[in-house]
């Protein structure tokens, strides 16, 4: 039985929408790509990093648009595809494309310093930790399984558009705060992001093991469809959260320790 029962006729705007925000958000990155290469010609973007958030762009397509997105509105298997690719795949690719530095690179500096003073607040710093960002996405997924918001969200349309924006921005603030390249100044250090990390894969198996067992789930949908989301949580955000790994080791970058000053030698 269909339980978005909803989005049935949801008509073309369900389509046509996200299409022109996907390709307008692409448009601007490649916009402010040319327009630091033009204010830095010297100091070259990376081409991988323009890759990258083309990448993010194309996952989150693929997540909003047929066939994928027809499928999430009628069975529960889909919509956990759909949150997979919209809370976790999608933002990594995201946040490696570095959006922030780029902006901050194409800005003009008096509105590039003003972007560095809200980056280095005390909200966004207190945003930035991953600890508070480790709350806000896999700490809301019990919240949203184990309780009836999931079918108040999925009941109405705009619920269904806020739940998708939650996951987003959810996502792509935890793995910033884990492994982004963009400015965080407030972010610890690479053992405290790692626990962090170690936590949301925790939080992940446990939850989708509970939903596959059947305990405390609030899902109205079949038990098959409830098991087989469950299944795709827990594989596919074991592989998300690898691939977060993966990209925190490769931006890790150690500390200089500062080298010792020579002895002063005695004077004869």
């Amino acid at each position: 039985m269909p339980h978005h029962p909803h989005h049935e006729s949801g008509g073309a705007a369900e389509v046509v929408l996200p299409a022109l925000v996907l390709l307008v958000c692409a448009g601007g990155y490649l916009l402010l790509v040319r327009r630091a290469r033009r204010r830095n010609p010297v100091r070259a973007w990376q081409p991988w990093r323009t890759v990258g958030f083309c990448a993010g762009i194309a996952l989150l397509a693929a997540a909003l648009l047929p066939p994928v997105a027809p499928f999430a509105h009628r069975d529960f298997r889909g919509h956990m595809a759909q949150h997979m690719l919209i809370g976790m795949y999608a933002p990594l690719a995201l946040v490696l494309g570095a959006p922030v530095t780029l902006l901050l690179r194409a800005l003009p500096v008096r509105r590039a310093r003003r972007l560095t003073a809200v980056l280095h607040s005390g909200p966004a710093r207190l945003l930035a930790h991953p600890a508070v960002a480790l709350l806000l996405s896999a700490g809301s997924l019990p919240v949203l399984y184990f309780t009836p918001l999931y079918g108040t969200a999925v009941d109405r349309p705009a619920g269904h558009w806020l739940l998708h924006a939650h996951f987003l921005l959810s996502g792509c603030l935890f793995t910033h705060s884990v492994a982004g390249p963009d400015p965080a100044p407030g972010r610890p250090g690479v053992r405290a992001r790692l626990a962090c990390l170690g936590c949301a894969i925790a939080v992940h198996a446990v939850t989708a093991q509970l939903m596959y067992g059947g305990f405390w789930v609030d899902v109205h949908a079949p038990v098959a469809e409830v098991q087989g989301g469950a299944e795709i949580m827990y594989y596919g955000g074991d592989i998300a959260e690898l691939l977060l790994a993966a990209a925190l080791v490769a931006t890790w970058r150690p500390a200089r320790r500062a080298m010792p000053a020579p002895a002063a030698q005695p004077s004869r």
